[in-house]
């Protein structure tokens, strides 16, 4: 298996239905890791994990994650993500977890140690009913992957770090982790990226490289927008000197809110490249 470097330059990409050929595009664009995303519509079972296991052990990939996305999830605005994203939406909440575990056992299968996905927006208030609910999901979660020796990474950005860390010390699982997302923590708004680096440092084991504008001021409610890396508020060259100041030593992932779309390999490769460069 390919020996990974500190600070490794990987991709997050989505399972496509072809495994053997989604494998080679993203090997295409520099990179020797990654994260795979997992959504709602993929069918998991021996057969999908046959194919992604062939695919990932004849490119010599080191697959460090997977993450799950949900059937239903929209990220049309603040509004909408707090409705339909995640563990929050109760009326799904009990067949997410059923399909999180399902993404964990393919993860298991094909040999991963972390899997990752968004919780949804976690309640401030301790009172609230779904915050002790969403806490004792992820309890559930961490506890099974770590059946697997298994992670769970929670993805940055929905909340400010400082309320994602309360939260992260109320799941009180040793198997809970942290994948951060610097470009999330401004396409929500809850703070500038390098501070809340610093804050969760320590419990963070793998990064994101995305980059976007903070919202709109004039549009309550709008979420910022993507950018290409190093073309967004980031500071992608700064928020690199803040992962080398707090001693990070885990991988990077490019990750393109574009899915299924063929020439989205050309700009990965230029991300690629880019990164490299400040690394």
């Amino acid at each position: 298996m390919y020996a990974m470097k500190p600070l490794e330059v990987g991709l997050f990409f989505w399972a496509e239905p072809d495994a053997a050929e989604t494998m080679k595009n993203v090997v295409s664009t520099g990179v020797k890791a990654g994260q795979l995303a997992v959504d709602g519509m993929v069918k998991l079972g021996p057969e999908t994990e046959a194919a992604w296991k062939k695919a990932i052990a004849e490119t010599d990939f080191h697959l460090v994650t997977v993450f799950a996305a949900y059937s239903g999830e929209s990220y049309a605005d603040i509004p909408t993500v707090m409705r339909t994203v995640g563990f929050i939406p109760k009326a799904t909440r009990q067949a997410r977890e059923v399909r999180t575990r399902e993404v964990i056992d393919f993860g298991a299968a094909l040999g991963v140690k972390s899997f990752g996905c968004h919780v949804g927006y976690v309640p401030d208030d301790r009172l609230d009913p779904d915050y002790d609910d969403v806490r004792d999901v992820v309890r559930r979660i961490c506890d099974y992957a770590a059946t697997h020796g298994m992670t769970f990474c929670l993805e940055t950005g929905q909340e400010p770090a400082k309320e994602l860390l309360r939260f992260f010390e109320d799941v009180n699982r040793p198997n809970v982790r942290i994948n951060f997302d610097p470009a999330n923590m401004i396409l929500y708004g809850s703070g500038e990226p390098a501070e809340a680096f610093r804050l969760l440092a320590k419990h963070v084991a793998s990064v994101h490289a995305k980059d976007g504008d903070w919202p709109p001021k004039d549009q309550p409610g709008s979420l910022g927008t993507e950018r290409a890396l190093g073309q967004g508020a980031v500071n992608l060259p700064r928020f690199i000197q803040t992962l080398k100041d707090c001693g990070y030593q885990g991988t990077l992932h490019i990750e393109s809110g574009v899915h299924g779309e063929q020439q989205r390999w050309a700009y990965l490769k230029s991300a690629v490249d880019y990164l490299k460069s400040l690394i």
